[in-house]
């Protein structure tokens, strides 16, 4: 029997459309969000923030290994990467015994949201012909954006069609569960969905309170040797704590709210306000996160996805005033395991 060795690798853990200094008394900088499910040989890829390209290359990770690509949603800070995880995993990728790796996320949105109440004046999408692409559409505008470099490599070294690699696909929402983008984002009480299987793994979905984006998901990957669930950008969410029931490991989002009035002191007072309304209803403070994993009863909790990214980690440890168990702020390119029979234990992505 194969030992599955489930484990994440923190690719990358800051959160935010920023390039952040390196935190106090850190010898580097924090990554943009991505992070790799690693069972057995095989990588599962959730978001690709910034780096994610060249950090799955540092944790000793090869395109052959991937299996999957899941986007939680379609913010820049969680998609910068994934033209460089397309094209070069593209041309870096030989044989592929499980066939194209699946890359899935959201749809298009279907409708734009509301503008901000704080606007001053008119506020319309940036291309009406696709204002709020899904993950199928926004795979193919990368391909298109890169054409020329598409062309001379499949017409003059004849490589194949990226699309023999990549499989792009939008998540469909499961009917009768009462969705719609602006007015029910998030319906109460709707039950995980399974959005991926293999023989190894199964991944199940559900939608979290990240306003004003819909869909916005949570996975979660089950094993026959452990679970993590992975939150994506939300709000405390009773979807999530649904889906992250008893799970071996949960991977949750934290924001400063202390810091988010200071950061934009010194823009427009519309956009200020309207930026700070936003992160007010669309994250978790790390004292809400443990709230979370402890309503669902996780075994172990993890912040990710920390914006600011470039603080110590006294702030982030306050999700161990509201969670029982252990909690862990892992930095980039560390290995955390969500093996069901042991407590999750760090390494270096080296030692894993």
């Amino acid at each position: 029997m194969v030992d599955l060795n489930p484990r994440v690798v923190t690719l990358g853990t800051a959160g935010g459309p920023r390039w952040w200094p390196s935190p106090a008394g850190a010898s580097s900088r924090r990554q943009g969000i991505a992070t790799a499910v690693v069972i057995a040989d095989n990588v599962y890829l959730v978001d690709c923030g910034r780096g994610a390209g060249t950090q799955f290359a540092a944790a000793g990770f090869s395109p052959n290994q991937l299996r999957g690509v899941f986007l939680t949603h379609l913010h820049s800070d969680h998609t910068v990467d994934l033209a460089n995880v397309l094209l070069f995993g593209w041309m870096m990728t030989g044989f592929r015994e499980h066939g194209p790796v699946p890359v899935l996320g959201p749809g298009d949105r279907g409708c734009l949201p509301p503008v901000n109440k704080a606007a001053d004046g008119a506020v319309g999408p940036l291309f009406a012909d696709t204002p709020a692409a899904g993950t199928a559409a926004m795979v193919e505008h990368l391909f298109r954006a890169y054409s020329t470099d598409l062309a001379d490599r499949m017409l003059d070294s004849l490589r194949p069609s990226p699309y023999t690699v990549f499989a792009p696909a939008d998540i469909e929402i499961p009917a009768g569960i009462g969705y719609h983008p602006n007015a029910n984002p998030t319906p109460e009480g709707m039950a995980p969905f399974e959005v991926y299987r293999d023989e190894l793994v199964t991944v199940t979905a559900t939608l979290v309170a990240h306003p004003p984006v819909a869909p916005a998901f949570a996975f979660r990957f089950d094993t026959v040797e452990g679970s993590v669930t992975i939150s994506g950008d939300t709000a405390p969410s009773a979807n999530l704590v649904r889906l992250a029931q008893d799970t071996d490991l949960l991977l949750h989002e934290a924001i400063d709210f202390d810091w988010v009035t200071d950061a934009y002191a010194d823009v427009d007072p519309s956009t200020a306000a309207a930026t700070i309304e936003h992160h007010g209803k669309a994250h978790t403070s790390p004292r809400q996160a443990g709230q979370v994993a402890e309503a669902a009863s996780a075994r172990a909790l993890a912040l990710h996805h920390l914006v600011p990214g470039h603080v110590g980690n006294e702030v982030w440890h306050e999700a161990e005033e509201t969670f029982s168990g252990p909690v862990y702020v892992p930095d980039d390119l560390e290995t955390l395991s969500f093996a069901r029979q042991i407590h999750p234990t760090f390494a270096t992505a080296e030692q894993a």
